[in-house]
């Protein structure tokens, strides 16, 4: 391609991330007026009044009345049309699928789970279960299917968002997997694919301890563990979509092997499966231990916590120093305002774990960057990685707009990428 189509693709891409911030905006905010958008956002009020034409047009908001301004006219008001369009969020973990669908407003409307066992994960397992629960959570809302505007898809490991292909999974040991080629053979609507990385630091920018915060780490604690990354307000996702694989640097030479084939990563000492390892090594007989469900054994630590059990408080301490450690690499290097811990881990040793961790950092920390950074639990509500998973969906609705707006035979083109890619007529 020619200099011209790259400035062109660049000019829309830029439109669509516009139209994208203006909606979060409203969404955040509703009701709210141009002017308000545009201090919110940084845009000129024409280019707010222009986008906000454009979301009226697809009805992704409403006109909600005027609200008085000091000595002028009444300022008109937008608001999110939450019932006219539905998007739905799915979060893949190395041990269930969690499904969620959300309307306009980004409100949870139904939910839908499937347990992962040992030995399930091979590719076409894991989309049976997706397309199952899908299927499910569509049917408790009772929308028809023209309200979906897309579904977002959340792979653990790494993946190519453009063209639909989880790359390397090393939990499961997935290599180049055409993933959502062969989830459209079953979903029949737009679907958008990328990683629990980008995913909760989508959801911490949208609704949770990010939002109004330049720089922001959250650390997905799961089964995997990685870091997601808002630097300057705004995702970073790194020039191959990779940034944020903080749980595969080196944490102790020499150390435990990992599925990466490293020795020493980071998430082998405070990932689910590496804190039942601290478990083991410190208690081999330990009734906290069920030795193939990591679920089941964070459940019995943070109760056994709870109880004061010297055994539990020694294993989340021990796993604290680990992952305190870890973060204040992080914190040295990056010097964000916030550190969110996130994902379901995180979620259940709550603030046991947050206290510990907060005590680690500071004996590891640079005095200045620890002064600037807050560590926080994440404050969302809902299921986070389906959260942000369902923003990828309404970008790639936006996405698909903007490329209608070009010519024919650029729209005919894009159609065969993975980004809004939908099954054929059933």
């Amino acid at each position: 391609m020619g200099g011209e189509s790259r400035v062109k693709r660049t000019s829309r891409d830029i439109r669509t991330a516009n139209r994208y911030e203006v909606l979060r905006q409203i969404i955040a905010e509703s009701p709210t007026s141009r002017q308000e958008l545009a201090a919110a956002t940084g845009l000129s009020l024409a280019t707010v009044a222009t986008l906000v034409g454009e979301l009226l047009d697809l009805r992704m908001i409403t006109e909600v009345g005027f609200e008085d301004s000091a000595g002028g006219r009444p300022r008109g008001l937008v608001a999110v049309n939450a019932p006219d369009g539905a998007l739905i969020g799915v979060d893949i973990a190395e041990t269930y699928v969690h499904v969620e669908l959300f309307d306009l407003a980004l409100n949870v409307l139904a939910r839908a789970d499937e347990d992962m066992r040992p030995g399930e994960s091979r590719p076409e397992q894991v989309v049976g279960q997706v397309a199952a629960a899908v299927g499910s959570v569509v049917a408790q809302a009772g929308i028809e299917a023209a309200r979906v505007l897309g579904v977002g898809v959340s792979v653990p490991g790494q993946v190519d968002r453009d063209s639909g292909v989880a790359e390397y999974a090393p939990n499961w040991d997935w290599h180049d997997v055409p993933f959502l080629d062969l989830l459209a053979e079953h979903i029949a609507y737009p679907l958008y694919l990328d990683n629990p990385l980008r995913a909760c630091a989508v959801a911490e920018l949208w609704f949770g301890a990010a939002r109004g915060r330049g720089d922001t780490v959250v650390v997905n604690l799961g089964t995997g563990v990685g870091a997601g990354l808002a630097l300057g307000g705004a995702l970073h996702r790194g020039v191959s979509n990779s940034a944020g694989e903080w749980g595969h640097t080196t944490l102790v030479l020499d150390g435990r092997l990992c599925h990466c084939g490293n020795h020493g990563c980071v998430e082998t000492y405070v990932g689910a499966p590496g804190i039942m390892q601290n478990l083991r090594e410190l208690s081999p007989r330990s009734a906290l231990l069920h030795p193939e469900d990591q679920t089941a054994t964070i459940d019995a630590l943070a109760g056994a916590v709870a109880a004061g059990d010297p055994v539990a408080l020694k294993v989340v301490r021990d796993t604290a120093r680990y992952l305190g450690a870890g973060i204040s690499d992080l914190i040295n290097l990056l010097n964000p305002e916030v550190v969110v811990l996130s994902s379901w881990v995180a979620a259940r040793l709550g603030e046991p774990l947050l206290d510990e961790v907060r005590q680690a950092v500071a004996r590891h920390t640079l005095r200045r960057p620890l002064a600037a950074t807050e560590i926080v639990l994440s404050p969302i509500p809902t299921d986070p990685v389906s959260l942000g998973a369902a923003t990828f969906a309404l970008e790639g609705a936006l996405q698909s707009v903007g490329q209608r707006q070009g010519t024919a035979k650029d729209t005919v083109k894009r159609t065969t990428l993975a980004r809004g890619r939908t099954a054929p007529p059933s």
